[in-house]
């Protein structure tokens, strides 16, 4: 696969996720690397991260479309939710008592 097939690749995917409604937050194209086993009697791939917000309907047909591309060996879509922030307990340091005076 050319790199330019995999930048074209790569622009589709985020239009489908934009054109949905969904919003790219980071996408890191961390180039060929070489794989642990082969797939498929294949040894290297080209790795992309994409960290995005969607709906969740978008986000069924997008990991639909990944399964029956034939240029994509492996995907992972994970589900993070947003924790907030839980208020720390702030600690009052002992206060020192002043000396007493005869």
């Amino acid at each position: 696969m050319s790199d330019s097939e995999i930048a074209d690749f790569v622009e589709k995917t985020k239009k489908m996720i934009t054109s949905a409604g969904g919003e790219i937050l980071l996408e890191d194209k961390m180039g060929r690397r070489r794989l642990t086993h082969p797939i498929n009697h294949v040894r290297d791939g080209f790795y992309v991260f994409m960290k995005f917000k969607s709906e969740p309907q978008p986000i069924a047909e997008l990991n639909q479309q990944m399964r029956v591309n034939e240029l994509v060996m492996r995907c992972g879509i994970f589900h993070i939710e947003e924790r907030k922030a839980k208020p720390v307990p702030v600690k009052k340091a002992p206060v020192a008592e002043a000396p007493k005076q005869a």
